[in-house]
Protein backbone atom coordinates (compact mmCIF):
# COMPACT_ATOMS: atom_id res chain seq x y z
CA UNK A 1 0.00 0.00 0.00
CA UNK A 2 1.32 3.31 -1.29
CA UNK A 3 0.84 6.75 1.30
CA UNK A 4 -0.75 9.73 -0.74
CA UNK A 5 0.86 12.90 -0.55
CA UNK A 6 -1.04 16.08 -0.37
CA UNK A 7 -0.66 18.01 -3.69
CA UNK A 8 2.08 20.62 -2.79
CA UNK A 9 3.40 18.76 -0.12
CA UNK A 10 6.78 16.56 -0.49
CA UNK A 11 7.64 13.49 1.08
CA UNK A 12 9.03 13.32 4.37
CA UNK A 13 9.45 17.31 4.64
CA UNK A 14 7.14 17.03 7.62
CA UNK A 15 6.85 14.29 9.93
CA UNK A 16 7.01 13.78 14.07
CA UNK A 17 9.97 13.06 15.69
CA UNK A 18 11.32 12.69 19.27
CA UNK A 19 10.21 10.60 22.04
CA UNK A 20 7.88 13.04 24.12
CA UNK A 21 3.85 13.39 23.66
CA UNK A 22 1.98 16.24 24.52
CA UNK A 23 -0.42 14.77 27.77
CA UNK A 24 -3.60 16.35 27.89
CA UNK A 25 -5.35 17.01 31.30
CA UNK A 26 -8.79 16.90 32.41
CA UNK A 27 -10.55 20.06 32.98
CA UNK A 28 -10.45 21.25 36.90
CA UNK A 29 -7.62 18.10 37.68
CA UNK A 30 -5.01 20.91 38.47
CA UNK A 31 -7.91 22.62 41.37
CA UNK A 32 -8.50 19.28 42.79
CA UNK A 33 -4.83 19.27 43.50
CA UNK A 34 -4.75 22.56 45.12
CA UNK A 35 -7.53 21.31 47.12
CA UNK A 36 -5.80 18.37 48.41
CA UNK A 37 -2.64 20.16 49.57
CA UNK A 38 -4.65 22.57 51.49
CA UNK A 39 -7.16 20.05 53.01
CA UNK A 40 -3.55 18.18 53.96
CA UNK A 41 -1.94 21.83 55.96
CA UNK A 42 -5.06 21.87 57.63
CA UNK A 43 -5.02 18.32 59.00
CA UNK A 44 -1.23 18.60 60.22
CA UNK A 45 -1.95 21.99 62.09
CA UNK A 46 -4.89 20.31 63.65
CA UNK A 47 -3.05 17.46 64.77
CA UNK A 48 0.07 20.10 66.37
CA UNK A 49 -2.87 21.77 67.94
CA UNK A 50 -4.39 18.42 69.80
CA UNK A 51 -0.53 17.19 70.64
CA UNK A 52 0.36 21.24 72.25
CA UNK A 53 -2.99 20.58 74.02
CA UNK A 54 -2.10 17.00 75.64
CA UNK A 55 1.10 18.52 76.67
CA UNK A 56 -0.15 20.66 78.71
CA UNK A 57 -3.12 19.01 80.03
CA UNK A 58 -0.91 15.58 81.38
CA UNK A 59 2.81 17.16 81.40
CA UNK A 60 2.37 20.38 82.52
CA UNK A 61 2.54 21.27 86.65
CA UNK A 62 -0.37 20.90 89.27
CA UNK A 63 -0.91 24.05 91.55
CA UNK A 64 -1.10 23.21 94.70
CA UNK A 65 -3.95 22.82 96.82
CA UNK A 66 -5.31 25.09 98.63
CA UNK A 67 -7.77 23.87 100.40
CA UNK A 68 -4.93 22.51 102.83
CA UNK A 69 -3.33 26.00 103.56
CA UNK A 70 -6.92 27.07 104.61
CA UNK A 71 -7.94 24.32 106.94
CA UNK A 72 -4.29 24.69 108.83
CA UNK A 73 -4.80 28.27 109.07
CA UNK A 74 -8.22 28.29 110.25
CA UNK A 75 -6.78 25.74 112.70
CA UNK A 76 -4.95 28.06 114.42
CA UNK A 77 -7.75 30.80 114.09
CA UNK A 78 -10.20 28.66 116.09
CA UNK A 79 -7.72 27.19 118.59
CA UNK A 80 -6.01 30.38 119.12
CA UNK A 81 -2.99 30.48 121.30
CA UNK A 82 -4.33 26.96 122.46
CA UNK A 83 -3.02 25.70 119.32
CA UNK A 84 0.32 27.33 119.53
CA UNK A 85 2.61 25.13 121.26
CA UNK A 86 3.61 26.39 124.88
CA UNK A 87 6.84 26.54 126.48
CA UNK A 88 5.91 24.47 128.81
CA UNK A 89 4.50 21.95 126.39
CA UNK A 90 8.04 21.96 124.34
CA UNK A 91 9.80 21.26 127.38
CA UNK A 92 7.50 18.26 128.16
CA UNK A 93 8.30 16.82 124.88
CA UNK A 94 11.92 17.72 125.05
CA UNK A 95 12.08 15.96 128.77
CA UNK A 96 10.53 12.83 127.08
CA UNK A 97 13.22 12.58 124.36
CA UNK A 98 15.74 12.66 126.79
CA UNK A 99 14.01 10.35 129.42
CA UNK A 100 13.14 12.21 131.80
CA UNK A 101 10.16 13.48 133.52
CA UNK A 102 8.33 17.41 132.98
CA UNK A 103 5.17 18.83 134.17
CA UNK A 104 2.26 18.89 131.89
CA UNK A 105 0.54 22.26 131.10
CA UNK A 106 -2.70 21.48 132.22
CA UNK A 107 -5.94 23.10 131.37
CA UNK A 108 -7.53 25.04 133.70
CA UNK A 109 -9.97 23.06 135.54
CA UNK A 110 -7.67 19.65 135.46
CA UNK A 111 -6.37 18.91 138.83
CA UNK A 112 -2.59 18.39 139.62
CA UNK A 113 -1.29 15.42 139.23
CA UNK A 114 -0.44 15.60 142.83
CA UNK A 115 -3.66 16.00 143.86
CA UNK A 116 -4.60 12.71 142.71
CA UNK A 117 -4.17 9.01 144.80
CA UNK A 118 -4.14 6.25 141.86
CA UNK A 119 -4.20 2.81 142.72
CA UNK A 120 -2.83 0.35 140.18
CA UNK A 121 -4.22 -2.93 139.18
CA UNK A 122 -2.95 -5.90 136.41
CA UNK A 123 -5.71 -6.95 134.79
CA UNK A 124 -3.44 -9.40 132.65
CA UNK A 125 -1.40 -11.94 132.85
CA UNK A 126 1.75 -10.67 132.52
CA UNK A 127 3.63 -10.34 135.64
CA UNK A 128 4.44 -7.22 137.46
CA UNK A 129 2.84 -4.64 134.60
CA UNK A 130 1.13 -3.04 137.59
CA UNK A 131 3.93 -2.18 139.13
CA UNK A 132 6.19 -0.50 136.33
CA UNK A 133 2.81 1.77 135.00
CA UNK A 134 2.95 2.44 138.44
CA UNK A 135 6.23 3.70 138.49
CA UNK A 136 5.55 5.80 135.47
CA UNK A 137 3.10 7.32 137.28
CA UNK A 138 4.76 8.26 140.26
CA UNK A 139 7.53 10.16 138.12
CA UNK A 140 4.58 12.24 136.39
CA UNK A 141 3.30 13.47 139.70
CA UNK A 142 0.99 10.84 140.32
CA UNK A 143 0.72 9.69 144.03
CA UNK A 144 0.45 6.07 144.01
CA UNK A 145 -1.81 3.74 146.17
CA UNK A 146 -2.14 0.32 145.66
CA UNK A 147 -0.34 -1.75 143.47
CA UNK A 148 -1.81 -4.98 143.38
CA UNK A 149 -3.77 -7.55 140.53
CA UNK A 150 -7.28 -6.71 139.97
CA UNK A 151 -10.07 -8.21 140.84
CA UNK A 152 -10.68 -11.72 139.83
CA UNK A 153 -13.73 -10.22 137.84
CA UNK A 154 -11.74 -8.40 135.47
CA UNK A 155 -8.81 -10.53 135.07
CA UNK A 156 -8.73 -10.22 131.61
CA UNK A 157 -11.64 -9.27 130.74
CA UNK A 158 -10.34 -5.28 129.64
CA UNK A 159 -9.75 -5.43 125.76
CA UNK A 160 -8.43 -2.40 125.62
CA UNK A 161 -5.59 -0.38 126.75
CA UNK A 162 -6.86 0.64 130.43
CA UNK A 163 -9.94 1.12 132.16
CA UNK A 164 -10.17 3.93 135.05
CA UNK A 165 -12.43 4.27 137.56
CA UNK A 166 -13.74 6.73 140.71
CA UNK A 167 -16.34 9.00 142.02
CA UNK A 168 -18.83 10.79 139.80
CA UNK A 169 -17.62 13.86 141.37
CA UNK A 170 -14.02 12.97 140.67
CA UNK A 171 -14.25 13.28 136.83
CA UNK A 172 -11.80 15.48 136.12
CA UNK A 173 -9.31 13.09 137.95
CA UNK A 174 -10.82 10.87 135.43
CA UNK A 175 -10.33 12.62 132.53
CA UNK A 176 -6.20 13.59 133.23
CA UNK A 177 -5.56 10.02 134.18
CA UNK A 178 -7.08 8.76 131.35
CA UNK A 179 -5.63 10.96 128.62
CA UNK A 180 -1.77 9.24 130.00
CA UNK A 181 -3.07 6.30 127.94
CA UNK A 182 -4.60 5.70 124.44
CA UNK A 183 -7.75 3.88 124.04
CA UNK A 184 -8.07 4.38 128.08
CA UNK A 185 -12.28 3.84 129.37
CA UNK A 186 -13.86 5.37 132.15
CA UNK A 187 -16.33 4.20 134.63
CA UNK A 188 -17.91 5.13 137.97
CA UNK A 189 -18.68 3.94 140.94
CA UNK A 190 -20.55 4.77 144.72
CA UNK A 191 -17.12 5.01 146.46
CA UNK A 192 -16.75 7.84 149.06
CA UNK A 193 -12.46 9.26 148.47
CA UNK A 194 -11.29 10.85 145.48
CA UNK A 195 -9.58 7.78 144.98
CA UNK A 196 -9.06 6.87 141.20
CA UNK A 197 -8.28 2.83 140.16
CA UNK A 198 -6.08 2.57 137.35
CA UNK A 199 -6.78 -1.11 136.00
CA UNK A 200 -4.37 -2.28 132.67
CA UNK A 201 -5.82 -3.81 130.37
CA UNK A 202 -4.81 -6.15 127.75
CA UNK A 203 -3.82 -3.77 124.87
CA UNK A 204 -1.61 -1.73 127.66
CA UNK A 205 1.92 -1.16 125.71
CA UNK A 206 2.96 1.76 127.24
CA UNK A 207 1.86 5.35 128.73
CA UNK A 208 1.51 8.29 125.78
CA UNK A 209 4.62 11.04 126.15
CA UNK A 210 3.42 14.08 128.15
CA UNK A 211 3.60 16.53 124.76
CA UNK A 212 0.72 13.67 123.37
CA UNK A 213 -1.24 13.98 126.90
CA UNK A 214 -1.09 17.96 126.91
CA UNK A 215 -2.38 17.71 123.27
CA UNK A 216 -5.33 15.00 124.62
CA UNK A 217 -6.22 17.53 127.45
CA UNK A 218 -6.19 20.51 125.36
CA UNK A 219 -8.60 18.95 122.90
CA UNK A 220 -11.08 17.11 124.91
CA UNK A 221 -10.81 20.91 126.97
CA UNK A 222 -11.78 22.85 124.00
CA UNK A 223 -14.32 21.17 121.36
CA UNK A 224 -13.10 24.22 118.89
CA UNK A 225 -9.73 22.72 118.96
CA UNK A 226 -10.54 19.49 118.21
CA UNK A 227 -13.00 20.39 115.35
CA UNK A 228 -10.37 22.25 113.65
CA UNK A 229 -7.63 19.28 114.25
CA UNK A 230 -10.28 17.12 112.23
CA UNK A 231 -10.63 19.52 109.32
Amino acid sequence: MSMLTPPGLKGKQYRISGKAYPRLSRPGQKRRRVLKILAAVVAVAVLGWGTVQLVTVFGGKKKPVAAAKNCTHQAAAVGGDAAKPSASAMASAAASASGGAAPIALPSGVPQPATITVNVYNATNHVGLAGQTAAQLKLRGFKIGKIANAPVALQNKITGAAQVTGAATSRAALSLLGSEVSGATTTTDARKDASVDFFVGNGFTALLTPAQVAQALALAASPSAAAAAHC
